[in-house]
């Protein structure tokens, strides 16, 4: 007898029958695997280029070339006992060797389980042990990170990692060689599976400190890509993508959409704005797509000119919250701009497309994408009416089909398929969608809800201001008060306590919502998607108290 996968593990919530027969009938569902998707895209695209732009790694290649090496990687992992179903995890930063990886995995019919590279040894141990992943990829060493240092116990210490290999580097006594498995004779093509299987496991890294595998079947990942390219903008340049392609933004914009659209693909691993608008006039391409902070560091850096303007004419914001005074300056250059809501358990859940009215394309995260349903409801679980706020439900052909951990999944997906997203928005008459908080980033200030987001808009228009982040500090007397962490942009004095008040005061805003401590940042902890680790700052002022 065979073993079982490492997916039997996982009690999948799938889409209910009726709304999967709905996905099929209306073409969302192709019952295409992703190692089909990813081999017919190499192939039709076998002369356009991969580029990885990397000081210490550069590499330059074609995507034929690339479907090559990808099918002699998944012949010599098959050769080291890998089968299909088989958990594999791979922690590569954005080099065409992460590229080579995930469409190996997918041909071989593994199930992909990406690690974002600056993870440490605690995270790593954490998502190989819940995945039960059997083989590990691993970059020898990234700029200061020498990730040889932490595999040598792995292997010992979870007994379902069977096989650790480790690429740009001497690998350690008892892991195998990247590079030595190239030497193998090519798989023929993809192995076939089940479509309605799992193909990816995402570990979100979240906002809040626990991460979560949120696995994603063959046909809701796809589902995910077709929907992304119907509403991409598309001027006819390749978009650099500077997002981890072991996170859900960067492996949907960097592996997989330029496959679908017929692109090349332009990957940077280390995100360096001023490099970055080298490389955008080097090699005419768009850049600052994905998370507001890809587009922000770019117009915020001194060697932004109007020849950049002309490379980024269409700008899609996601993965993090967009204000409105980001969206307004953006226009005001000339940028046309899509605000879009999702995650990585339900990636593409609103949108909207450029030629719709700017007002509600910059002042609203979009309206429900073809197929997905929302609704908006109370503490109570009722439905909201229009304006009103609630937390956001929402299903469609692209969401994910439960966590690794069973007690998560009964807790986010109820029988008729929707997902508790833990968001709160506001919809409109006409169905458009505006985020207005999660439920978890509301400070409780005396008894009273206080709406982060609600504050952080208002401040965020203030001369100067590059981000600002509100969060809940500890206090004796009202349980909890309001601190505003400000990034500045480059030479702006960071705003005092008064300044900050006679801004909440001019808009508006009543005075038991306003933060009662400011403080400066250099840079924010982040996820791979952009967002800022509100939870570093929270836990920081909890320790001050």
């Amino acid at each position: 007898m065979g073993r079982a996968p490492a997916s039997a593990r996982w009690p999948l919530r799938p889409v209910p029958p009726q709304l999967a027969a709905r996905y099929r009938a209306q073409g969302f569902w192709r019952d295409q695997t992703l190692g089909d998707f990813a081999d017919a895209g190499l192939r039709q695209g076998a002369g356009r280029e991969l580029r990885v732009w990397s000081e210490t790694r550069p590499w330059r290649s074609t995507l034929g070339g690339e479907r090559d090496r990808a099918l002699l990687l998944a012949a010599g992992l098959r050769g080291l006992g890998i089968r299909p179903g088989d958990a594999v995890a791979f922690q590569v930063p954005n080099w065409a060797e992460a590229a080579v990886s995930f469409y190996a995995i997918a041909m071989l019919g593994g199930v992909l389980v990406p690690i974002v590279h600056f993870y440490g040894p605690k995270e790593l141990r954490f998502i190989l042990e819940q995945s039960g992943a059997r083989a590990l990829i691993s970059a020898a060493r990234f700029r200061q990170t020498d990730y040889r240092e932490g595999l040598a116990g792995l292997r010992g210490s979870l007994p379902e990692l069977e096989t650790i290999v480790v690429l740009g580097g001497e690998a350690p006594a008892g892991c195998a060689s990247f590079e030595a498995l190239l030497a193998s004779d090519p798989l023929p093509g993809p192995l076939p599976v089940d479509p309605d299987g799992p193909a990816v496991v995402a570990y979100t890294s979240g906002t809040t400190a626990d991460p979560k595998g949120v696995i994603h079947s063959h046909n809701t990942i796809l589902a995910e890509v077709a929907q992304l390219a119907a509403i991409r903008p598309d001027d006819g340049r390749a978009l650099l993508v500077g997002a981890p392609v072991a996170h859900g933004i960067g492996m949907l914009s960097g592996l997989l959409l330029p496959l679908c659209k017929g692109r090349p693909i332009q990957l940077i691993d280390v995100w360096d704005p001023k490099r970055v608008l080298e490389i955008m006039l080097e090699a005419d391409l768009s850049a600052g797509s994905g998370a507001t902070y890809f587009l922000t560091s770019l117009l915020d850096h001194p060697d932004f000119e109007p020849r950049h303007l002309e490379r980024m004419p269409n700008i899609g914001l996601g993965g993090a919250p967009v204000p409105a005074a980001v969206a307004e300056r953006a226009e005001g250059l000339g940028i046309s701009i899509i605000r879009s809501y999702g995650s990585t358990e339900h990636p593409s859940t609103t949108g909207a497309a450029h030629d719709e009215p700017a007002e509600k394309r910059m002042y609203s995260d979009g309206h429900a994408l073809p197929g997905v349903e929302l609704r908006l409801v109370d503490e109570s679980g009722k439905e909201v009416a229009p304006g009103v706020p609630g937390e956001i439900l929402s299903r469609g052909p692209d969401r994910f089909v439960g966590y690794t951990d069973p007690q998560l999944s009964a807790a986010a997906i109820d029988a008729e398929g929707w997902y508790r997203s833990g968001d709160v928005g506001i919809l409109d008459a006409e169905g458009w969608l505006t985020i207005t908080d999660r439920v978890k980033d509301i400070i409780i200030r005396g008894g009273e809800n206080v709406s982060a987001a609600e504050v952080e808009e208002i401040l965020m228009r203030m001369p100067g201001v590059a981000e600002v982040a509100v969060v809940a500090a500890p206090d004796a007397r009202l349980g909890e008060h309001g601190c505003a962490f400000f990034r500045m942009q480059a030479g702006a004095a960071l705003p005092d306590l008064d300044a900050v008040r006679r801004q909440l005061a001019a808009a508006g805003l009543a005075k038991q919502k306003w933060p009662e401590e400011i403080r400066g940042a250099e840079e924010f902890a982040r996820t791979p998607s952009g967002k800022i680790k509100k939870f570093v700052l929270r836990d920081a002022l909890r320790r001050e108290a």
